[in-house]
């Protein structure tokens, strides 16, 4: 493990073997990140975040409370998850919304997750959009809202069917035999 000299790691948070944390990221108390991650620089991981094996944190993402990110997802520079429907500056309660990336998932530069949605496996959230549903596993999306555009391999090739609506298809691009 390394950590940057400059980066805050709060009690209580459990860091894998190999991980990187980058120049003034701040990991709060009871967060999980497993191994050979890298956590960019300004990286924000709030209590409680849960970060699985091989996954890439772009700078200045911000993951808050309630979200669990599995194995081998990438999360693009400035991406922000949401964790209250309704937020209030004065609420005296609010509740934490949980999120759920799945395996392999990418999200591009400055897209918003918004909380209660589940990034399905392999699938691709792009650059800007706002996330206010799930995604089916291999789906790119796109745009505010985010909408289908189409379908991706498990490499980001676009595909030129639907998986979905082809069960005997595989989820692969044309470069994979």
């Amino acid at each position: 493990m390394f950590v940057e000299k400059s980066a805050l790691i709060e009690e209580g948070v459990s860091v894998g073997k190999d991980t990187k944390i980058w120049y003034h990221a701040h990991v709060r108390e009871g967060a999980t990140i497993g191994s050979n991650c890298v956590i960019g620089k300004g990286v924000f991981i709030d209590v409680g975040v849960v970060v699985g094996d091989r996954v890439k944190i772009q700078n200045y993402a911000c993951l808050y409370q309630g979200v669990t990110v599995e194995d081998e997802v990438f999360i693009g520079p400035g991406v922000v998850f949401t964790n209250d429907l309704r937020p209030r500056a004065t609420a005296d309660q609010w509740k934490v919304v949980p999120t759920l990336v799945k395996r392999g998932a990418s999200i591009g530069a400055n897209a918003t997750v918004v909380c209660g949605n589940e990034i399905g496996e392999w699938s691709m959230v792009g650059a800007g959009s706002v996330l206010t549903r799930s995604t089916r596993p291999n789906e790119l999306v796109v745009g505010n809202p985010a909408r289908t555009l189409g379908w991706v391999c498990t490499c980001g090739e676009l595909l030129e069917e639907n998986p979905i609506r082809h069960k005997s298809m595989r989820i692969m691009c044309k470069h994979h035999p």
